[in-house]
């Protein structure tokens, strides 16, 4: 009876520090997607204070582009609106508009001799760009948590303790077609 006992209790404690594992990394993989977002974010904001330099600096040569520089500074608020709500789907798209008004201001400075080679304008722009691909690099590492952590709530065993415990799916950062679209220079420099 004692060996029954002590079999059983091995197993109980086996079956609990396995629980334990899965548990465990469950919470690492979901505060890998928090953190992953925080990422974005950082960035999004760092942006977000820059693209009010660069508009004031193309401000002064861009005279009768007003409306590109409107576009640019909506989209900059749709997305400051939806990164402080954490609406993944609105950010997506806010995204995409905000690039579009970039492709269309840095396309229109074109035409702007002194504005292209004004030390400010290109100092905001490289730094712009930098951090377009930073955000870039950023939504790849934060859909793959997302990815990682949807899978591993779904999975036999995992997904006993998961809901057991209420551990929830995370949305991806996903973008339409239409949003995945190259942008057609020709038409922003004959525009």
């Amino acid at each position: 009876m004692e060996i029954s006992s002590l079999v059983t209790l091995g197993i109980i404690v086996a079956v609990a520090v396995y629980a334990v594992i899965i548990y465990n990394g469950l919470v690492t993989l979901k505060h890998g997607v928090t953190k992953a977002w925080a990422n974005i974010d950082v960035l999004l904001k760092q942006r977000h204070d820059e693209l009010p330099k660069l508009v004031e600096t193309c401000k002064q040569y861009m005279q009768y582009e007003q409306e590109t520089l409107e576009r640019v500074m909506q989209a900059r608020a749709a997305v400051s609106s939806a990164r402080e709500q954490g609406d993944i789907g609105a950010l997506g798209g806010a995204e995409s508009q905000l690039r579009l008004g970039l492709g269309n201001l840095f396309a229109v400075a074109e035409a702007y001799p002194d504005l292209k080679a004004n030390e400010t304008f290109q100092h905001l722009q490289t730094r712009i760009s930098g951090l377009e691909n930073s955000i870039a690099d950023r939504r790849e590492y934060y859909n793959e948590s997302v990815n990682n952590n949807n899978v591993r709530i779904e999975q036999f065993p995992d997904v006993i303790l998961a809901r057991m415990f209420n551990f929830k799916s995370a949305e991806l950062l996903e973008f339409t077609e239409e949003e995945k679209k190259d942008v057609d220079l020709k038409s922003l420099f004959n525009g």
